[in-house]
């Protein structure tokens, strides 16, 4: 086996080849590493941004929420007891959510309207941690607001400015009937980095209740220890719940722009795996051109007493030879 080995290691590299054949063999090693590394760098960069994409949307988006199949959940205390009996969960936060029509100083744009309990929220989401303007504890004051910041520059307000916000809620007047406007006060604005910011605005839930007119509350967020344990949590606590109420999962709602996110993954893993096996087909070239110009060598070698299958076993291993060393370039270029 040495006596192959440093055949081997003197077949790749020896200066006797023709320099056609080494050239050739050179850009088969430097193809493969080129794979190599284009593989695990563009796969760390889609790694590195579905995880960061996953944090900043998870950072707003509650790991569950429990809603009613109809109306309102008025008993929402019993429920969160409920949930906090649960040792998985560890924050639970109730909501009211709206579709709405907002007008600022720039065009009208709608968004999703969601009243919050501000105290119960810091347990199940990062709001407090994404302001990027004003101040959130603003909120409790009556009639405020709290939008994204994409959401603040496409109505082009900022902190201090007021908010036309048009209900799905129609008003009896003298002169007919018509929606429900009211104006509101922007007290900060969040930024996450996704989509949420441009469709995004918080109120505290007493004024939710005011503006649309309920006692009761929409849903209520769970916050987990683990977002990737929910499917196994919720099955536990689903069956304690009274008739009517369900569990929603993050992944209803979310899930899929990760599924998307992992099919962009696969197909770019997948493309990058063939221009490694082209490498792979340049080293296969490689072997042939040197079978051809080692014929007397392996003539000299079988008169030797040397087997046909340690000679094929000779070959093979220069082809591993010039692989290997591809591979091990690449993942080192790669990884740094």
């Amino acid at each position: 086996m040495g006596f192959l080995l440093d055949l081997v290691r003197r077949y790749s590299f020896a200066k006797r080849q023709t320099r056609f054949t080494r050239v050739v063999a050179l850009i088969s090693m430097f193809g493969m590493a080129l794979g190599v590394m284009s593989l695990i760098t563009v796969m760390s960069v889609m790694n590195g941004f579905a995880g960061e994409l996953h944090g900043r949307i998870l950072s707003l988006i509650p790991h569950g929420s429990i809603i009613a199949s109809r109306g309102v959940i008025d008993d929402w205390v019993s429920v969160e007891r409920l949930l906090q009996a649960s040792p998985e969960v560890v924050g639970v936060s109730p909501y009211i959510s709206e579709t709405v029509l907002l007008q600022g100083w720039g065009r009208p744009k709608g968004g999703s309207l969601q009243g919050i309990d501000p105290k119960s929220e810091q347990t199940t989401t990062q709001l407090t941690n994404r302001i990027v303007r004003g101040d959130f504890s603003q909120i409790n004051a009556p009639f405020s607001l709290v939008l994204g910041s994409g959401l603040a520059r496409n109505l082009g307000v900022t902190v201090g400015d007021q908010v036309a916000v048009t209900l799905p809620k129609m008003a009896i007047t003298p002169f007919g009937v018509f929606p429900r406007v009211k104006k509101l006060t922007v007290v900060a604005e969040f930024e996450v980095g996704a989509q949420l910011d441009g469709e995004l605005g918080y109120v505290s839930l007493n004024t939710a209740q005011r503006l649309l007119g309920r006692t009761g509350v929409d849903g209520i967020k769970i916050q987990l220890a683990d977002a990737q344990n929910s499917r196994r949590v919720w099955a536990g606590i689903e069956p304690k719940l009274a008739e009517g109420l369900s569990i929603r999962d993050w992944r209803d709602s979310q899930g899929s722009l990760f599924t998307a996110i992992a099919m962009e993954k696969f197909m770019i893993g997948l493309m990058l795996s063939v221009v490694i096996a082209v490498a792979a087909f340049n080293i296969i070239s490689t072997l042939t051109m040197s079978v051809t110009e080692k014929r007397r060598d392996i003539a000299v070698l079988r008169v030797m007493g040397l087997s046909r299958q340690r000679v094929m076993m000779l070959f093979v291993g220069h082809g591993l030879y010039l692989g290997v060393l591809g591979i091990i370039a690449g993942a080192a270029l790669g990884v740094a």
